[in-house]
């Protein structure tokens, strides 16, 4: 069987075509169609001749004994040589004229200016003599021979060129399918030269002068709107920094700091409703103080408490009515009556739809990124070919910069590390001894996990009692960071501990190791805020009857985010530079890897936090803003000081989907769950908050449908829209189906087009097969017409069997 030639093509750049320009050769289909009459020309002169392709380097060619007109091309060894009707039809292809010799994309522009310009003097190149015509014959532009005549060429397109009007010429020029490069010498010697004196008449050089200007405006605007455009580029947060640490240190570590750029986009939209529907309002009416305001002494930064008690900071500081005059409350707690004609701003209806729209928007965007994320994570089947595509098209060749190139060459061999290291992987097979083995200590493993879980969690149990036991008294306010310390303790060991239990287990895969730990980590830090939920909501608000129990459970999750910061910042310092150093200095080893994994839990951990306690502290998303800010500088700074690139490298193609998900799913559910409960089950305080005289928060929505009933007829329609929305349950289930549907739908819809995706490759390799297969019973037929040819006299006497029999060969 033949096998597929071996040409070598010399491909310029292609330029974009913006849409409503005129046909340029940049698509398949019209450089066929240009190039067709060039090639009919150039294959009817060489069957003249009887040679359509000429050799780069001599040989023999011949079939059988006598001489022939068949010529070989450059290929491999073992390359068989095809005929002159078979190089004949390949040099027809579409796919053999594309970019194939400059002096034909010349000659063709120069016969479509002439058309322009309608002028019948000047004759085209298909008048010229055959030497002076574009050559297909040699597939190299740096092993033509004619150089003068393609110069020649290029000449009297320069002067077509310099005939057409400026914004004509222009629109030409980027339609040629050249070079930027060979663009711009056109271009500049297309225009007139500076300094020659002009022969036209003053009307003529005055329009040549407002031409002159017009192109200087445009251009300059041109400049500006460039300027602009990488002024907008480099206002986006870390845009360097990101790409320094995905080229230094791959998109396992990169994984990490664009979580944490998604976290603090969700909290900036959070805190802009809360500021402009809550906060704002409130600080703009602020409510008269009960007693003395204590003063600040520093120990609040870490409580919470204190002066922080008297501000917007927490749920008790924020009014039970309207906002536009002042209003004392009752001594027996009452709820005060505002005027007539005052502001309906009703605070308590509005914290409380705030919230529940702040959350609905959370979870519609938590979605939307989840499946958007989805979708660009596992919309290709495989990976197969991308090798090559890192290779030849990775490369930006709009860098000029030193320092640009140099990230960008940092950029392209790690990511070459992590497909070869994921190849090597999938290669890689294990015995059944091997594979019992690693079951087994898997499993004891898992075991030993759950035990240092359920011994956590006890722990946590027990001291949360304890503290209810024994209440601390208002002057010993530092001694309600127990609990937090505690907790902090043990998100700070427990991790360092599940390492340990990993290292056991030697996983094969980078991925699933960083998954595993990533799991193991979510469980316990889950199962401790459940327990720390079931403190606050079950047993605090029994305990604190006659006390502010939401400005408590505020203030509890500010010392919880303060306390996780704290010791996030001693694990950078002990667990990542002291580490470093004594790898350096006494193991001799290199430096720590960065842990992906833990840290990854640590912000799904202060972002659980956030939604936790946004209902009885609305700054605290501006709190976990701060913590995120200082973090991202924090921990670059130790990665690039203390880590080194992971020892096997992998490429994290999905985890920026499984970091959303779980987000979205243990994180953002539980806490909507949290939330839900508080609002509708649990009874609020008497003596602080919006809704200190009602039996639940929700029945402030109630309460307003039924001052709104008695208002007049012409507010009805709002009651039951409140009674149809939000006390049926019908819409909740319903937007909850159209969400579950919506997942559903893109899951099925990505998994189609990953479908669609192996046909077509599936089908683009059948094609290729295809060509070989005709290819074949191109030379099949020549050669028995060949040897039909040759041996005539022994042709006329063989039997008519074997001529069948050749006829069935092809």
């Amino acid at each position: 069987m033949a096998q597929p030639l071996a040409f070598v093509l010399n491909v310029p750049e292609t330029p974009e075509d913006p849409e409503g320009q005129e046909p340029s050769p940049y698509d398949e289909s019209e450089v066929h169609d240009s190039f067709h009459q060039l090639i009919l020309e150039q294959s009817r002169w060489a069957a003249e001749e009887g040679l359509e392709l000429q050799r780069r380097e001599p040989g023999t060619g011949a079939l059988g004994d006598s001489g022939s007109d068949r010529q070989a091309l450059l290929g491999p060894e073992d390359a068989p040589a095809h005929s002159t009707a078979t190089l004949r039809i390949l040099a027809s292809m579409p796919s053999r004229t594309i970019g194939r010799s400059r002096g034909a994309i010349i000659s063709q522009y120069y016969n479509r200016t002439v058309k322009l310009r309608r002028r019948a003097s000047r004759p085209e190149l298909k008048a010229a003599s055959r030497s002076a015509r574009p050559s297909l014959r040699l597939y190299d532009l740096e092993l033509d021979p004619m150089v003068l005549e393609e110069e020649e060429k290029r000449t009297l397109l320069v002067k077509e060129l310099q005939g057409l009007p400026v914004a004509q010429r222009d629109h030409m020029l980027r339609g040629m399918p050249l070079s930027l490069a060979e663009k711009r010498h056109l271009r500049e010697d297309s225009r007139s030269p500076r300094g020659k004196p002009r022969t036209q008449q003053g009307g003529r050089g005055l329009l040549s002068c407002c031409g002159q200007l017009r192109d200087g405006c445009i251009l300059a605007l041109h400049n500006l709107g460039l300027a602009l455009l990488s002024g907008l580029q480099a206002l986006k947060p870390w845009h360097y920094a990101l790409k320094r640490i995905g080229g230094q240190f791959g998109s396992s570590v990169l994984s990490y700091f664009l979580f944490l750029k998604t976290l603090l986009a969700f909290n900036t939209l959070l805190m802009l409703l809360l500021l402009a529907f809550i906060v704002g309002v409130q600080a703009a009416f602020p409510p008269t103080p009960m007693g003395s305001v204590p003063a600040f002494t520093g120990l609040e930064l870490l409580t919470g408490g204190g002066r922080f008690t008297h501000t917007v900071m927490y749920y008790g500081y924020y009014s039970n009515a309207t906002l536009n005059q002042p209003c004392v409350p009752t001594l027996d707690g009452s709820q005060c009556t505002p005027e007539a004609g005052s502001l309906p701003y009703n605070m308590p209806l509005a914290y409380l739809f705030t919230m529940g729209v702040a959350f609905f928007i959370t979870c519609i965007t938590l979605v939307y990124s989840m499946s958007r994320s989805f979708g660009e994570s596992y919309r290709v089947g495989s990976t197969s070919g991308v090798h090559a595509i890192t290779v030849f098209c990775s490369w930006d060749y709009k860098v000029t910069q030193k320092w640009a190139s140099r990230l960008q060459h940092d950029n392209i061999r790690t990511q070459l590390k992590e497909l070869l290291a994921e190849w090597q992987q999938r290669q890689g097979h294990r015995s059944m001894c091997v594979w019992l083995r690693q079951v087994a200590v898997l499993g004891l493993v898992w075991l030993l996990y759950l035990g240092t879980t359920l011994g956590c969690a006890v722990a946590v149990y027990t001291f949360s009692e304890l503290v209810i036991e024994r209440p601390v008294s208002a002057e010993r306010e530092g001694a309600l960071l127990a609990l937090p310390v505690v907790v902090g303790l043990i998100n700070l060991g427990a991790p360092y501990l599940y390492r340990c239990l990993a290292a056991l287990e030697r996983h094969d895969s980078p991925v699933l190791e960083v998954y595993v730990a990533i799991c193991r980590n979510l469980i316990l830090k889950m199962v401790v805020l459940g327990i720390l939920c079931y403190h606050w909501l079950g047993r605090r608000v029994g305990a604190l009857k006659d006390q502010c129990w939401e400005n408590f459970v505020g203030q509890e999750l500010y010392r919880l985010m303060a306390m996780d910061f704290i010791f996030t910042l001693l694990d950078t310092l002990f667990g990542e530079l002291v580490w470093r150093l004594i790898a350096e200095k006494k193991l001799q080893r290199g430096k720590p890897e960065f842990d992906i994994a833990g840290n990854v839990l640590e912000l799904i951990y202060g972002q659980t936090l956030t939604w936790l306690g946004v209902l009885f502290s609305p700054l605290l998303p501006a709190m976990q803003i701060i913590k995120l800010l200082l973090l991202f500088y924090v921990k670059k700074t130790s990665l690039m000081a203390n880590c080194q690139a992971p020892r096997r490298p992998w490429k994290a193609s999905h985890m920026s989907t499984v970091f959303i998900s779980l987000l979205c799913f243990p994180s953002f559910l539980g806490a909507a769950i949290f939330l839900c409960y508080a609002v509708w089950q649990v009874k609020p305080s008497s003596i602080c908050g919006p809704f200190r005289t009602l039996n639940t928060m929700y029945e402030a929505g109630k309460v307003w449908a039924g001052r709104l009933e008695q208002a007049g007829p012409g507010v009805s329609w709002l009651p039951w829209l409140h009674r149809s929305l939000v006390e049926n349950t019908f819409p909740v289930y319903l937007v909850s189906a159209l969400l579950l549907a919506v997942i559903y739908l893109n899951i099925q819809v990505v998994k189609g087009q990953r479908k669609v995706i192996c046909l077509l490759k599936e089908q683009i390799s059948n094609e290729g097969e295809d060509k070989i297969f005709l290819i074949d019973k191109i030379q099949c037929v020549y050669e028995r017409k060949e040897r039909s040819r040759i041996g005539r006299t022994e042709a006329a006497v063989r039997p008519p069997a074997l001529l069948i029999d050749d006829a069935d060969a092809c």
